[in-house]
Formats: structure tokens, C-alpha cells, sequence
């Protein structure tokens, strides 16, 4: 059965990207190869991937899930109808504002791999809903101020149980399972 994961890099104040978007404060930071097996450890599992809207401009801009390091099905949330579309052996299925089938489908076609969410607005959803099942997230040693947040607004208590913590070169890496 398909585990359904929050799989974010985030600064230590809380911020997935800056506020135009930019995420240039992930690169260029030293690196062990301990790093890379935590990263290459959850990569490995991911079986399929939902994410955000504006899909199709992020497809054409080539700003593809996991920089298309991974050849799985993602299925994207979506305000109007558009056909699927297929780019460097990646399908994409676009979902229309039903985040709970978006997580359905991913899940069916993960088989038993992993769902990985995608973005701060389909976190918050998916916690919100209970679909998530645990938080994987790599927290690099830099602060922002501001930014796109992954957890702010999210409205509910939800306890966490800890299940796996390192810290190597560049990031601190925090593995947790959401307690419903």
C-alpha cells in the first residue's frame, strides 16, 4: 500500500522558496555524501508525485517535480479541465479541485511506493484532510524572513511522532510520522 509523504526542503524559519518563488538558497552549500543518501533514501521510494497548480506554465518553463530526476507519474491540482500531458517520460494528469482523488490516483499509481506533496498549499490540504501519513522534510541552515511558508495557516493541531533524525554538511534531516 502507497504511503503518502510531505517531502520538503525548508529553511530553518520555516520558508520553501522565497516570495517570488526563488529557491537559489538551496544550492552552492557544502555537501557530504551522508547528505545525498538521505536525500537518494527517500527519492528511491517515490512512486508518484502531487503537486500545484499553474502546471502547465511550470511544465513549459520546465520546471519539472524533482528537476525530473524521477520518471513518475504526477498528477496536478488544477482549477480548469486540460488534457494530460506527456514531456521526457513523464506523464502528468491534471486533477480538477479535488485534492483528495489527486492523492487517490497518485497513490493507486505508486503502487507500493511513496506519494510525494508538493508545495505548502497541497501540505496544508492534504494535513488537513488526513491523507498525510509523514513529513519528510530537509532543513538547510539559512534564514529568509519571508517567504512562501510550508506549515503557516494551517489551521489545526496535528501531532507528530519522530522516527528519524541526522545532520550532516549541509541540512539537518527530520523524518516524521503524522498521528491521526
Amino acid at each position: 500500500m502507497a504511503r503518502t509523504i510531505i517531502h520538503a526542503t525548508m529553511t530553518l524559519d520555516g520558508y520553501i522558496a522565497e516570495s517570488d518563488g526563488g529557491v537559489d538558497w538551496m544550492f552552492g552549500r557544502p555537501s557530504a555524501p551522508e547528505d545525498d543518501a538521505v536525500v537518494q533514501k527517500v527519492l528511491a521510494r517515490i512512486g508518484a508525485v502531487v503537486g500545484g497548480a499553474n502546471a502547465t506554465q511550470t511544465i513549459e518553463d520546465g520546471e519539472i517535480p524533482y528537476g525530473g530526476m524521477l520518471k513518475v507519474p504526477v498528477f496536478l491540482m488544477t482549477r480548469t479541465e486540460h488534457a494530460p500531458i506527456e514531456r521526457d517520460g513523464i506523464t502528468y494528469t491534471f486533477v480538477v479541485d479535488d485534492i483528495a482523488q489527486a492523492v487517490a490516483a497518485a497513490e493507486q499509481a505508486a503502487g507500493e511506493g511513496w506519494v510525494s506533496l508538493l508545495g505548502g498549499s497541497i501540505a496544508r490540504q492534504c494535513l488537513r484532510l488526513g491523507l498525510v501519513d509523514e513529513i519528510h522534510l530537509d532543513v538547510a541552515p539559512v534564514l529568509l524572513g519571508e517567504g512562501i511558508p510550508l506549515f503557516a495557516g494551517l489551521g489545526r493541531h496535528i501531532e507528530l511522532e519522530r522516527l528519524e533524525t541526522s545532520a550532516y554538511a549541509s541540512e539537518t534531516h527530520l523524518r516524521y510520522r503524522v498521528l491521526r
